[in-house]
């Protein structure tokens, strides 16, 4: 479960997928594959949450890393390399930003 304080040292990364109604199931089926079965094993990773919104054109990935190396180079992987090429065709666009955490309230 991702923790998010402004106290860690973690590396965050937002990914956002636009994508139409009807490839969302399929996006986020091959996004849970990814992560179940290659991203969580990487060196580095902590965790990460997927959320689809209402209108299920949009996929919002929250994920932590211990560092951001770490997660660069999942990402240059031969794996995820053609994950991303299957995930990149069933949408319109995706943008993985790395993120400090700023604040937190609550």
């Amino acid at each position: 479960m991702p923790k998010i304080s402004a106290n860690n040292s973690f590396q965050t990364v937002i990914t956002t997928f636009e994508m139409t109604p009807g490839t969302c199931q399929d996006l986020l089926e091959a996004l849970t594959d990814a992560y179940e079965n290659f991203i969580s094993k990487q060196p580095g990773f902590i965790a990460a949450g997927l959320h689809v919104n209402d209108a299920q054109t949009r996929i919002a990935n929250y994920s932590q890393w211990e560092k951001r190396e770490d997660y660069q180079a999942m990402l240059r992987s031969e794996e995820m390399r053609k994950r991303n090429r299957i995930i990149n065709d069933m949408c319109k666009n995706f943008e993985p930003v790395m993120y400090d955490v700023a604040r937190t309230f609550g």
